[in-house]
C-alpha cells in the first residue's frame, strides 16, 4: 500500500518540477541548515518538524535556532566586550534551552 502512495507522491513532484512551482522559492539555491534538526533528541524530530513546517515552531526549536546564530556571531566577532555579551547571552539561552528539554522529559 505505502508504494502506490509514495509513486503517488513522486508524479506529484515530478509534476510540480516541470510546472516551475519549485523555482522561485526562498531557499533556492541554498544549502538546507540541518543544525536544528540534528540537535533535537530522535524521539521529537519528526513531531518538531511537523510543527515547523506548518509555521509553529516550539520554544525549543527557536531556542536552537538563537544559540546556533550566537555561536556563529562569536566565531566572527572581534570586540572583546561584543564577545562577552554574546557569550553571557548564549548561556542564557543554553538554560533555558536545558530547562525545556527537562520539562518536557518529566511530562512523559
Amino acid at each position: 500500500m505505502s508504494g502506490i502512495f509514495a509513486k503517488i507522491a513522486e508524479e506529484k513532484i515530478r509534476e510540480a518540477i516541470r510546472n516551475g512551482e519549485f523555482d522561485n522559492l526562498p531557499a533556492r539555491g541554498k544549502p538546507i541548515n540541518l543544525d536544528d534538526w540534528a540537535s533535537l533528541p530522535v524521539e521529537i524530530r519528526l513531531g518538531y518538524t511537523l510543527l515547523k513546517n506548518t509555521g509553529y515552531a516550539p520554544e525549543e526549536v527557536q531556542l536552537l535556532k538563537e544559540i546556533a546564530e550566537l555561536r556563529e556571531q562569536l566565531t566572527v566577532c572581534p570586540d572583546h566586550d561584543e564577545k562577552k555579551r554574546i557569550r553571557q547571552k548564549l548561556r542564557e539561552l543554553e538554560t533555558r534551552y536545558n530547562l525545556a528539554m527537562e520539562l518536557r522529559k518529566r511530562k512523559k
